[in-house]
């Protein structure tokens, strides 16, 4: 991150800054996933709040960037990201008392982490790609879209409503850090996916369409950091499934705009939210199926770790 913010700032041309903003994003994912996957497995029971703790704030980040370059404006944004490489080298250095606890799994005689291929025909971790897959479709399909369909319905303060809905995704990942200390993962994902399938209907309707969105916002919030920890949980040994599913839900991001937008070029504007809808009520069915499948390996002595257990990474 630090060397493509640099990078960025003293390109001479146009694929120079392309190369390092492409460094500058793979520093960024490798940063993302790491976080993720040291609060997934390192706050042991804590975890699922944890996760939504250092979302949110990912969250905040993600308001305050765009804030702070609108307030340099465009003649000082080498600034910025000269600010950027400065606090990465910061934090390249802050990591250097990160490493694994001497038991983690490989070194205290715990099953090693499955390989790839394994993995990869796992029924279980399938639904867990496909889960995060959707849910992330759906969020990057309310960010792209809204606007357009608020505005087909007359809102003339379309981009207000759309940084509300983003607003509303940060508070709700605070909103439930009490509500992941009591209730169980899959618990709080099925009443999030029911939430966002039942807050996208009313978007129908003119009168609501604005505050519908800004409920599927507080119901999606969670969904991303409060399922690593049950990822972690239904398959123990497999290291490496935090990895596939964030980029599994990066392609799902990337995927869903253009895709919805084949949609609504054949359906219309108007049909923006019941597309959204159908991917919504996708994904629960998939947290039922998956929650389901938890119950069954549970009751049948199954390798599946209960939420409380000691992390080997603690």
């Amino acid at each position: 991150m630090a060397v493509g913010a640099a990078g960025f700032v003293l390109a001479p041309g146009w694929p120079w800054a392309l190369a390092a903003a492409f460094l500058g994003g793979l520093g960024f994912g490798g940063s993302d996933y790491g976080l993720n996957q040291l609060f997934a497995v390192g706050f042991e029971r804590r975890s699922p709040a944890m996760l939504n703790v250092l979302n949110a704030h990912f969250g905040i980040g993600a308001v305050l960037g765009p804030a702070a370059l609108a307030a340099l404006g465009p003649d000082r944004w080498a600034y910025a990201f000269a600010g950027c490489a400065v606090l990465s080298g910061a934090l390249a250095l802050s990591t250097r008392g990160v490493s694994d606890a001497p038991g983690s799994p490989d070194r205290a005689g715990m099953p090693k982490a499955t390989r790839r291929p394994g993995l990869l025909r796992s029924p279980l971790f399938l639904g867990f790609v496909a889960l995060y897959a959707l849910n992330v479709g759906v969020e990057a399909g309310v960010g792209g879209w809204e606007p357009t369909h608020l505005e087909s319905l007359g809102y003339s303060s379309a981009a207000s409503a759309t940084s509300v809905y983003w607003l509303m995704l940060t508070a709700g990942r605070f909103l439930v850090v009490r509500l992941a200390l009591r209730w169980t993962p899959e618990r709080i994902l099925t009443v999030c996916g029911a939430g966002m399938t039942a807050c996208l209907l009313p978007a129908l309707l003119p009168g609501a369409a604005a505050v519908a969105y800004a409920g599927v916002g507080l119901f999606i919030a969670p969904v991303f950091p409060t399922g690593l920890p049950w990822l972690h949980r239904a398959l123990p040994s497999a290291r490496s499934a935090g990895a596939w599913v964030i980029a599994a839900s990066m392609a799902g991001g990337v995927a869903a705009p253009p895709l919805l937008g084949l949609g609504i070029e054949r359906s219309g504007v108007a049909a923006v939210p019941v597309l959204l809808a159908l991917l919504s009520a996708a994904a629960l069915a998939v947290t039922v199926r998956l929650a389901r499948r938890a119950r069954t390996g549970a009751a049948a002595g199954g390798t599946a770790q209960p939420l409380g257990a000691t992390s080997p990474n603690s």
